[in-house]
């Protein structure tokens, strides 16, 4: 047993020596950042399991500034990762040959046959599975996916529901039970912390996963329990349709993905079963907390604002006279005219974007300059939305004020800059493909919500509390609702 104590011990020399010795030889060693994190990922591991990573990465930004900025363009995270201020277009601009990185693989099963849009490294697979994918997903899809959104608006929690009656057709009923149904919502939460922190040292996830999904309360387990909801629901369409059996639609009534992608696979070559799975899971993980997280975000800045809150109401009322709209329907066409309703959104959105972890990306061979500093190939660089989003450089000196009219006010010359650092759904060919139907869902429904309702914190004096695990939730974004109107309990 002794030769284990000792090749420990040689294994921790070993290590500490090779730290000390990339302080001296590291050419990017001069990249302001935590102490530790020269020598281990350990300083970047805790501080994404204290749940509000965004906050302190602003702050390293904020803390090593130099005379005249107010964001330090590099900051070191974790031996050989950096994060970066500004959306470098070496790193994500369109052609960009830089993968993501290994921590994408904790979000997907470890077999290497695996993979999902959001997950893939491999970027010429990416860009076929986008091509495969971009039809259903595109503005020219959107509005014949408009009735399933009306169908949900009627009730108050919805983005879940929504995303279930497009994938599959119908919702999945947690808000007609108020309750999470087989602990769907629940197993989500689970496979999201296991998939975060898990990342970060990705090459124990093979190791891990067929360990920890044995046990029921694992995140793992969360991702097993998740696979098999759409592995099931997948079955019983196919069952159905090989008996001839099709989901009854009314005339005008939209086509679900599962159907549109099991059709276009009958006549299009290369759409393979994978792709029609890979769909599915992606539309549950990624296309319900991040609108519920969005609307919740835009109400709760809208709430603390009276005035833009009182703004809105008066646009909504506005178009309800003029009979473009009713106070129980708004149509995406319609919605999209209200330049008042779109500017909230997107400040919403700049605020509080949905992701709090750095879009990472792996320098490819010949290295490249970003930010006005050559990276050596395999360097790991990342730009994480919130500090794009609290850059008083790009933003002004009130960037902490939910202020929609900025979107208004901006001359051209601004308001381009302000778009190109203004990313909460990714950016370049990695852009989530499912915005659009975020953009719809709170498009359609914040006019609903706004007009129908006013809103009182119950905690007005403090300000809400979140989470980072990749999605920043809020956990404790209480209100209290009282009808505007007598049409409406």
């Amino acid at each position: 047993m002794m030769w284990i104590i000792y090749l420990a011990l040689a294994a921790a020399v070993f290590h500490l020596l090779h730290g000390i010795y990339s302080i001296f030889t590291d050419p990017l060693r001069d990249i302001p950042g935590p102490f530790s994190a020269r020598f281990t990922k350990l300083w970047y591991l805790s501080n994404i399991y204290t749940g509000a990573h965004e906050r302190h990465t602003i702050a390293l930004h904020r803390k090593h500034a130099q005379s005249g900025e107010h964001f330090a363009p590099i900051v070191r995270l974790a031996p050989g990762m950096y994060s970066i201020k500004s959306p470098d277009k070496a790193v994500y601009g369109i052609g960009s040959k830089m993968p993501k990185n290994m921590w994408y693989d904790g979000w997907k099963h470890p077999s290497p046959d695996r993979w999902t849009v959001f997950t893939d490294r491999n970027i010429k697979r990416h860009a076929e599975s986008r091509r495969v994918y971009a039809g259903l997903y595109a503005m020219s899809a959107l509005l014949s996916y408009e009735a399933y959104v009306d169908d949900c608006a009627d009730v108050f929690c919805y983005a879940f529901d929504v995303i279930g009656a497009i994938t599959y057709g119908k919702r999945f009923g947690f808000l007609d039970e108020g309750r999470d149904l087989g602990g769907t919502m629940g197993a989500l939460d689970r496979s999201m912390l296991y998939s975060t922190l898990v990342g970060v040292y990705a090459w124990l996830h093979p190791y891990l996963y067929p360990i920890l999904e044995r046990f029921p309360s694992s995140g793992a387990a969360g991702r097993a329990y998740l696979m098999r909801f759409a592995s099931a629901a997948l079955a019983q369409r196919r069952g159905e349709r090989a008996h001839g059996k099709r989901p009854e639609r009314g005339e005008g009534e939209p086509q679900d993905f599962v159907d549109k992608m099991l059709d276009m696979q009958e006549v299009k070559e290369g759409v393979t079963d994978y792709h029609v799975f890979a769909l599915t899971m992606s539309n549950i993980v990624a296309g319900s907390d991040t609108t519920a997280l969005s609307l919740s975000s835009v109400l709760y800045h809208l709430i603390r604002t009276p005035e833009a809150l009182g703004k809105l109401r008066g646009e909504i009322e506005k178009n309800v006279r003029e009979e473009k709209c009713t106070p129980h329907q708004v149509t995406f066409k319609v919605s999209q005219e209200m330049p008042y309703l779109q500017a909230c959104i997107k400040e919403g959105l700049r605020l509080h974007p949905g992701t709090g972890l750095p879009l990472w990306r792996v320098v490819s061979e010949g290295g490249a300059t970003i930010a006005g500093r050559y990276f050596p190939a395999g360097a790991e660089v990342g730009i994480n939305t919130w500090v794009a989003h609290y850059d008083a450089d790009i933003w002004g000196s009130d960037v902490e004020v939910f202020r929609p009219q900025r979107w208004l006010d901006a001359d051209a010359e601004q308001l381009k800059v302000m778009e190109a650092h203004y990313i909460p759904f990714g950016l370049g060919s990695r852009t989530c493909i499912g915005r659009h139907i975020g953009h719809l869902e709170m498009s359609k429904f914040l006019p609903l919500i706004v007009d129908a309702f006013d809103f009182k914190l119950e905690t007005p004096e403090r300000r809400w509390k979140t989470m980072n695990l990749w999605f920043v939730k809020p956990v404790d974004f209480r209100v209290r609702i009282k009808a505007r109107r007598s049409d409406k309990v």
